[in-house]
């Protein structure tokens, strides 16, 4: 899972690795599957216009900041009417289904779950479904707590465009910002895990209570997100 790859991308750093013969016969009986197509960002309702202006003021509800090692930047979790919210760089999640974009071959740190499963029990799959990995719960902030849960609605907003993805993935407790290669390439963001990713401000808008069904169901995710972003538009 995503909160794993920072302790190993420093073990990685610290020492060469070795890789054993038996991860080499693994690899050959479970081949990546094939390339998946590209998500596209949405064009509907609301705008990301729309959307910014609604959290251009932060009510900070984390007790601490995070940080985000693209933007190199401390970040808050900020507090709305149906909504959390915060403004940071993205980093790339390429954890779960191994994949021809995500695998030990393309990231460093690839781990083959992730925290929350598909319908069909299987770990999420980063090339294909657009979702967001939230922090682990801490002293700065619990998403259970605050009624968030996985499988839950992100409208994902950059440089004038809005992708809707799934909380998929849980992250360090003091990380935050990172999003899986489906949703950085349907921004037009490098969603390459091992040099991938942005520094320029990119906001995510999680909506506690909004998971639409199945998890990797993106049209449903779609749907369900632009209904809860018309309704954090109209009560903030």
């Amino acid at each position: 899972m995503a909160k794993l790859k920072y302790a190993l991308a420093a073990l990685i750093a610290a020492a060469v690795v070795l890789v054993p013969a038996q991860l080499t016969a693994q690899a050959a009986t479970q081949a990546p599957a094939a390339t998946q197509a590209a998500p596209k960002a949405d064009g509907g309702s609301p705008t990301a216009a729309e959307l910014l202006a609604k959290t251009a003021n932060c009510k900070v509800v984390s007790k601490g900041t995070y940080t985000n090692t693209q933007a190199n930047k401390k970040v808050n979790i900020c507090g709305a009417t149906g909504a959390f919210f915060w403004t940071s760089g993205m980093n790339i999640d390429c954890d779960g289904q191994r994949t021809t974009q995500c695998n030990e071959n393309t990231d460093c740190c690839y781990q083959n779950d992730t925290s929350f499963h598909q319908s069909d029990g299987k770990p999420m799959n980063a090339a294909k479904t657009p979702y967001v990995v939230i922090p682990l719960p801490s002293s700065r902030f619990k998403y259970a707590s605050n009624g968030i849960k996985g499988g839950d609605i992100l409208a994902v907003v950059y440089k004038g465009q809005v992708e809707y993805a799934v909380f998929g993935d849980e992250g360090p407790n003091n990380i935050i910002g990172e999003a899986s290669y489906a949703t950085a390439q349907a921004l037009g963001i490098n969603p390459d895990p091992s040099n991938g990713g942005t520094a320029d401000p990119v906001t995510y808008i999680v909506f506690p209570g909004s998971k639409s069904g199945k998890i990797e169901d993106h049209n449903a995710t779609v749907t369900a997100g632009r209904k809860a972003a018309a309704t954090f538009v109209s009560k903030n």
